[in-house]
């Protein structure tokens, strides 16, 4: 792994999933002698649910309307 010319690193997907690092979540730097580790800065305007809903909106694939899914939930055919 390496740090592009901006100062850029990629957080391995693996460590991504585990920790719940969602796109925009934000992150600080913590400095400790020649140890940098990088820990989860809760953002004052967005908590985690609303990180995950925003992450998972205009995802779906299928186009149905509401009745239609409510049909299917309900076992309906």
């Amino acid at each position: 792994m390496h740090i592009t010319s901006k100062g850029q690193v990629t957080i391995p997907i693996e460590i991504r999933q585990r920790l719940g690092l969602l796109p925009h979540t934000e992150v600080r730097f913590v400095v400790d002698g020649e140890t940098v580790r990088i820990v989860r800065a809760e953002s004052r305007d967005m908590n985690r649910g609303r990180r995950i809903v925003d992450h998972l909106r205009g995802r779906g694939s299928v186009k149905m309307t509401t009745d239609e899914i409510m049909a299917l939930t309900r076992g309906e055919p």
